[in-house]
């Protein structure tokens, strides 16, 4: 229903955040808050969560309260909202008492907008007075799963917020959170209290991120062939132990990439600096346990490898989900063996929990996940109660498919026998019931007498196991971990079971041969189309600039969706700019004319604008022909129609991207060296026309630019 407060709120979208329109469901949850309506709010990282509660915010009277699990997630939100030109502020123990002070008293005189607070400080008892004389106008609890211990991060101090319902009856609560199952979700309402809670549950669906899982074998030999491919760009590699992630680091470190590592085992102030420095992009790589990410919010993260396997799908999905939240492409990826089974199903008994049960559970189920011959991305959303409908395209398992086979009458078979079990059976018991054995359950149960009973002993009991994997992973059961762990039918089972919808399993032998050959065999990680223009690069640098400039993580200025837009549509005039996601009018007038001038530049020195692109594409291939047959640069640009100048920049250009250029015909070893000396000795940042005005002469700018892209392709 349309209303003036969501007129009010797609202007501030606009004029702050640089959007033209909501995402879907974002709308139906910001009107919900107006209504004053407790919310609990499932979107996946990077879907645009944070937006749901600060725009009602700034268009309500008053200030909003969000409840933020760590430091550095509320430090980098702020910066990010100031950035916006909108009146934020932090309070926690990081800052001193006159600090603290400050930002109370503007709250006291209402200056403020947006407040986040950790969960200590909300609880203390010298805040409430804070609160009340606020003018509160809404709560959000970020990062909600931790509220529920049935979650994957489970923070006691979580589990005292059900006090704001109870002392602020009449302020609405909106909670939110990347990865809940039902359970959990059931868990969050009820801890803090929601009455008669508006439950939005977002599509998980991330089609960006691309997923692979590769077999654990030679992890470290896959890390620089996978990190080789994607220099320059941010990435994560989470491990499970602390020594694992210091000895990854310094052998990348060793290997020539730029790498720092992040534990619990580390000061404060270590942790805080390899974190501000990835933020600001001057590491590009972080090897780090599970507890690096969650309170970063930088868009540009490229690419997240588990170089280990995580205990449950809720932390994997959270993880690989801190990749890729601008919504360009990120690629993610998997490590598998089942010695890390092994070893996370030891830690799990080892600290002993009433939950113990069903985190081996969810453990089985990320192995499966690990093991599947089915759309990776169909597993993952199943488990969030989501169905995605065809293969994504956009997995290992999409891009290399298993041989299928009509698999509807042994899903039938499994179906019906639940659901003639009265869904109170699990996995073990539904195979012992379809192959017919006289276990004394089955006997005692009855469960010898029902239809079924027997109609699977064809089957293998291995086999089962495989195949009632698969029909759970494609969403038609689902396991009720807090239920003992039956298996119950979803709304997409009843299809099938009653002969409307057919489906298709993977062939056994496939099934065993893949896993014997993951064993022996390295999977090679295809290639993806990635964003690799010139102009994107040369924006990029400048974003790095002005950031360094100002103090600030360089995806503040600019996410990198926003470049590769920019570097698509050439905008050169106000209205184009402003047309580009993520320019609001803060953003329009700081960098607006420094980007649009990059931009002009770009097209000039290329020798014109979109049109000239795939020209310059076909002359390409024939440049890099001509070099090898060892014509000179002058002859090869008049056969192109070009100045030497530009055929020289493309080429170097060209061999930056990793194009087969044999740069030995273009400048020698010794005047490759003397550059490289020479722009050791000069101040970041470097600068072409820094380096050939230190040259003086003695070499031609055209070496300059070889010499860059031999630093830039090779590190």
């Amino acid at each position: 229903m349309e209303t003036a407060q969501l007129d009010h709120a797609r202007t501030a979208l606009k004029k702050y955040f640089g959007y033209d329109n909501f995402r879907p469901g974002q709308e139906e949850i910001i009107q919900g808050v107006y209504d004053k309506r407790d919310t609990l709010v499932l979107m996946p990282t990077g879907g645009g969560k944070s937006m749901c509660f600060q725009i009602p915010a700034i268009t309500m009277e008053g200030m909003a309260v969000v409840v933020s699990p760590l430091i550095s997630l509320m430090k980098d939100q702020v910066e990010g909202l100031l950035a916006n030109g909108i009146a934020a502020a932090f309070l926690n123990s990081s800052q001193t008492l006159n600090e603290q002070t400050t930002i109370e008293n503007k709250i006291y005189h209402g200056e403020i907008k947006l407040l986040y607070v950790s969960p200590e400080k909300m609880l203390s008892p010298n805040f409430l007075p804070i609160l009340r004389q606020g003018n509160v106008n809404l709560f959000a609890i970020d990062e909600a799963h931790c509220i529920s211990s049935w979650g994957h991060d489970f923070r006691p101090e979580y589990t005292q917020m059900k006090f704001l319902k109870k002392t602020f009856p009449d302020i609405p609560v909106i909670a939110l959170t990347a990865t809940a199952d039902k359970i959990t979700r059931r868990d969050i309402t009820t801890q803090l209290g929601l009455e008669n809670p508006h439950v939005f549950i977002s599509s998980f669906d991330r089609p960006n991120l691309s997923l692979t899982v590769s077999p654990g074998q030679k992890r470290y030999e896959q890390i620089v062939q996978f990190v080789r491919k994607r220099r320059n760009t941010s990435g994560i590699i989470y491990c499970l132990s602390r020594k694992g992630c210091e000895s990854l680091a310094r052998k990348l470190s060793g290997a020539g990439y730029h790498a720092d590592y992040y534990h619990a085992g580390m000061t404060s102030r270590e942790r805080n600096d390899v974190q501000t420095d990835f933020i600001n992009d001057k590491i590009p790589i972080v090897c780090a346990t599970i507890a690096f990410g969650m309170g970063i919010d930088k868009s540009n993260v490229r690419w997240v490898i588990h170089y280990n396997m995580p205990k449950n799908l809720e932390g994997y999905y959270q993880e690989i989900g801190r990749a890729g939240r601008d919504g360009a492409p990120a690629d993610t990826l998997l490590f598998y063996s089942y010695s890390d089974v092994m070893t996370l199903r030891d830690i799990i008994e080892r600290n002993v929990s009433e939950q113990e049960s069903i985190q081996l559970a969810k453990l089985e189920r990320m192995q499966q996940y690990a093991e599947a011959l089915i759309c990776r991305r169909k597993i993952l959303l199943n488990y969030f109660s989501e169905n995605l409908g065809d293969n994504c395209g956009n997995c290992d398992i999409c891009k290399n498919p298993p041989a299928l086979f009509d698999g509807t009458i042994i899903a039938q078979k499994a179906l019906s026998a639940v659901a003639r079990a009265k869904e109170r059976i699990g996995v073990n018991l539904l195979i012992d019931i379809l192959r017919g054995s006289r276990r004394r359950e089955v006997l005692e149960r009855g469960y010898d007498k029902i239809k079924t009973y027997g109609a699977g002993a064809d089957i293998s009991s291995r086999d089962w196991q495989y195949l009632i994997q698969q029909i759970i992973n494609i969403g038609l059961l689902e396991i009720a971990y807090d239920q003992h762990h039956v298996l119950r039918l979803t709304d997409e089972a009843q299809r099938v079971l009653f002969g409307k919808q057919k489906i298709q399993l993977a062939r056994m032998a496939e099934v065993k041969e893949r896993r014997e050959k993951g064993k022996r065999d390295v999977h090679k990680e295809k290639k993806r189309n990635r964003v690799k223009n010139d102009l994107f690069k040369v924006l990029r640098q400048l974003r790095k600039d002005l950031a360094r400039k100002k103090g600030i993580p360089p995806y503040i200025v600019f996410s990198d969706a926003s470049l590769q837009e920019m570097a698509a549509e050439l905008p050169v005039t106000e209205v184009d700019f402003r047309a580009i996601s993520g320019v609001g009018d803060v953003k329009m007038e700081q960098y607006g004319p420094i980007f649009m001038r990059a931009i002009a530049r770009y097209q000039a020195e290329q020798g014109g604008g979109k049109n000239t692109k795939a020209t310059l594409d076909e002359k390409s291939e024939g440049m890099i022909q001509l070099l090898k047959r060892g014509l000179p640069i002058v002859e090869i640009a008049m056969r192109h129609g070009l100045t030497p100048e530009e055929v020289s920049s493309r080429l170097a250009a060209l061999y930056a991207n990793g194009a087969d250029v044999e740069l030995k015909r273009l400048i020698s070893k010794t005047e490759l060296k003397q550059i490289l000396e020479l722009m050791e000795n000069l101040p970041d940042p470097i600068r072409r026309k820094d380096v050939v005005a230190a040259l003086d002469g003695r070499m031609g700018p055209e070496k300059v630019d070889y010499a860059m892209a031999y630093i830039e392709r090779n590190g």
